[in-house]
This record gives C-alpha cells, sequence and structure tokens, in this order.
C-alpha cells in the first residue's frame, strides 16, 4: 500500500499510532502521539481511516438477511446444573493495571496521575470482588521500577490480604495473586 506524508497510521503488533512523517522507499517514519519517531515497514502498518468509536456509530446495515438476524432475540439456555462453583474451582479474575488499559489517553498525565489511577482502579476491582465473592484475583502490573507493585502490596496489607507472585510461566514477574476469604470484609 502506498502512503503518504500526514497519513494516519497504526502499527499492527504494537500500541503505536502516529502520523507519516517522512517516506524513506519500503520504510516508513511515523510520529508517535508522544512526538517520538519510529521507523517500520510498510508492511508493518495500516491506515487509519477512520477512529474506531467513529465505526461503532454506523448502524445502518444494508444485507436485510444480516439486519434480520442481528435483530433477533435468541432465547437463554437454562442450566439444569448448579451455577455455584466452588470457591476453589473458580477461575481467577484477572486485572490488568497497564495505564492504557485503563484510559482512553495519557495526554496531559503525568506518573503521579497515573499511578493514581492504577490504585484506585486495583481498589476498585478488589472491593467489586469481595462484594462478588470472588476469591482469586490477579493483577497483572508489569514490571517496571517496581512502584505500582509496592503500591498494591500496602493496599492489600491494609485490606489484611495476602499477595504472592502470579504463575511466573503465564505472567512472567509482572503480576501478583491474591486470594480472599469468605469472611473477608473490607
Amino acid at each position: 500500500m502506498k502512503y503518504k506524508l500526514g497519513d494516519k497510521v497504526s502499527v499492527l503488533d504494537d500500541v503505536i499510532t502516529g502520523i507519516v512523517i517522512e517516506l524513506k522507499g519500503d520504510k516508513i517514519v511515523i510520529e508517535g502521539e508522544d512526538g517520538f519517531p519510529f521507523e517500520y515497514y510498510s508492511n508493518e502498518i495500516v491506515l487509519i481511516k477512520e477512529k474506531q468509536s467513529e465505526l461503532s456509530k454506523f448502524s445502518d446495515i444494508s444485507n436485510e438477511d444480516l439486519a434480520q438476524k442481528v435483530n433477533e432475540t435468541t432465547p437463554k439456555k437454562v442450566s439444569k446444573f448448579k451455577s455455584d462453583l466452588k470457591p476453589d474451582k473458580q477461575p481467577p479474575m484477572e486485572v490488568d493495571l497497564h495505564i492504557h488499559h485503563l484510559v482512553d489517553s495519557m495526554q496531559g498525565l503525568d506518573k503521579y496521575d497515573i499511578l493514581n489511577i492504577q490504585v484506585e482502579a486495583a481498589k476498585f476491582k478488589l472491593e467489586f470482588a469481595i462484594k462478588n465473592r470472588i476469591s482469586k484475583i490477579i493483577f497483572i502490573h508489569g514490571v517496571g521500577a517496581g512502584v505500582l507493585k509496592t503500591e498494591l502490596n500496602y493496599l492489600f496489607k491494609n485490606y489484611q490480604l495476602n499477595s504472592y507472585a502470579a504463575s511466573f510461566k503465564k505472567y512472567g514477574l509482572g503480576a501478583t495473586e491474591v486470594y480472599i476469604y469468605q469472611n473477608q470484609k473490607n
């Protein structure tokens, strides 16, 4: 695909969006939203024609069969089995605290703001889990400098919870596992 200067593009295997600022044959230099230049091959990026939020606004469906399928309501199947899983059989609740999962834009946020947003999200999810009797939560915080992990450990101590390193095989060093006992109160 041919790109031109000023095109808005997104990187396929990364969370980078930017504007094309230089063309070097098959390589394209884009300026990310944070102002830094990145160089990619043309097959590693895609042209953004419309924002994702704009695409969801289009609800008109021209295909009649598809429109009928969308408008049909299917009855929910009722299970004959009791749905209450024992606490030790429940899958863990995973909470990803990476900032790009919590806010739409990081523009104007400093490190203190980002940390507060992450800690408040963790507290909200922890209280949700206690209220809904979810016995195991995995907080994915990443490795970084360890500031968020330290704040999470302080939060868990305030709730009198024990925290452990989550599965290294699945999460690496960037996740903490918390068990909530049924008599736990916030």
